[in-house]
């Protein structure tokens, strides 16, 4: 189980992974040591695992991103995975339930390429089916 101080430390760096260790430490109250003690202590037991980049807005903006709903054959999970995984585009894959069975958060630089995008994913053996949302704005992203 994790402490406060542990929730409240992975909150800061997911705020800004690269913070130095003093302003995490000034922001939590906290000597350097202890932060550096704390990370080094989460990394260890596996719940940090490695750090990200954060994308400009700008830039973000630009993107065309959308969720794509899939329906996928009995046993073909797994290769779905693995061929989702080689695409650059694919952002995050969830397993759900429900009427279907994962959702793929995926990204292009135009509309043109989402669209062929979506129908590469949609050729994949094992897929059955998808529902494509189109992500309009975000309005809460941690």
């Amino acid at each position: 189980m994790l402490s406060q101080a542990d929730r409240d430390l992975i909150t800061l760096l997911r705020e800004n992974a690269r913070a130095s260790t003093a302003e995490l430490a000034r922001r939590l109250g906290v000597s350097r040591t202890t932060v550096q003690s704390r990370i080094e202590r989460l990394e260890a037991r596996g719940i940090i695992t490695g750090y990200g980049v954060r994308l400009a807005p700008d830039y973000e903006q630009g993107l065309v991103r959308a969720h794509v709903l899939l329906t996928v054959a009995p046993k073909a999970a797994e290769r779905v995975v693995k061929d989702l995984r080689a695409l650059g585009q694919v952002r995050a894959l969830h397993s759900v339930s429900g009427s279907f069975d994962m959702i793929v958060t995926v990204e292009s630089a135009s509309i043109s390429d989402l669209d062929a995008l979506l129908d590469r994913i949609g050729a994949m053996d094992g897929v059955e089916r998808t529902l494509s949302s189109i992500i309009l704005s975000t309005r809460i992203d941690r």
